[in-house]
């Protein structure tokens, strides 16, 4: 890693990124699930057998451990 002349060694620099706000969180965590739902949705393309039996597992084990 190059060193910024202009930063001290007491200043911030990239390597102490910003504290991440809620809302910054929110946008990754939103980004994250769209994602997931994507790779999920091509999985069942992909491998209709598999997602079919997942499907089934868990119905199964929502019956199992239902209060």
């Amino acid at each position: 890693m190059k060193s910024n002349p202009r930063v001290g060694p007491g200043s911030t620099d990239e390597s102490q990124p910003a504290p991440e706000t809620p809302a910054d969180r929110r946008r990754r965590r939103a980004v994250f699930l769209r994602e997931l739902t994507e790779a999920r949705e091509l999985r069942a393309r992909v491998q209709p057998r598999r997602t079919k039996e997942r499907r089934l597992r868990e119905a199964m084990r929502m019956r199992t451990f239902r209060i």
